[in-house]
């Protein structure tokens, strides 16, 4: 199984469709609006941008697990993403990545260990996840690394061939 066979909404409700996505690759991000790190959204969007005509997308998972720092609505959520870092990139449903209620795409994510060694839970907004074209995870990255570092940067290309 693919992550691109999971079942999940996109942000305003309605089928979220990440099987479209298959074929491409794609770094996939546990986002909030509220959060040190949400300047991200700035270099997500610079990589979206940047290699989308090759066949790649960021794709945002809002989560508001991390102090609490995600409370909007789906509306909000969007007006906040597009006006302030004019993001284009697909955003889906707000969900749960660590604990009980783990939305199954990151049960399958977080089984993939970082450059550290770090697999299982999300240690807090902005984790990234590099996934191929066949859906399997390539690469992990801490919430701290930049979206534009040269290991970011280096693995995308090379997903991209």
């Amino acid at each position: 199984m693919s992550v691109y066979d999971i079942d999940i909404h996109a942000l305003e409700g309605g089928p979220g469709n990440l099987a479209a996505k298959a074929g491409s690759v794609s770094l996939m991000v546990n986002v909030a609006s509220k959060c040190g790190l949400t300047p991200q959204y700035a270099g997500l969007q610079g990589l979206h941008e940047r290699y989308s005509d090759r066949g790649f997308s960021v794709l945002g998972f809002p989560c508001n697990q991390f102090l609490e720092q995600e409370p909007g609505t789906p509306e909000e959520i969007r007006e906040f993403c597009s006006t302030n870092y004019g993001v284009t990139f697909p955003l889906f449903e707000k969900i749960e990545v660590n604990g009980d209620g783990r939305h199954p795409l990151y049960e399958m994510l977080t089984r993939t260990a970082d450059a550290e060694g770090h697999a299982g839970d999300i240690r807090w907004n902005f984790e990234k996840f590099l996934v191929g074209r066949d859906g399997e995870v390539i690469a992990r990255f801490s919430p701290q690394t930049e979206p534009d570092a040269p290991e970011i940067v280096e693995a995308i290309e090379a997903a991209l061939g």
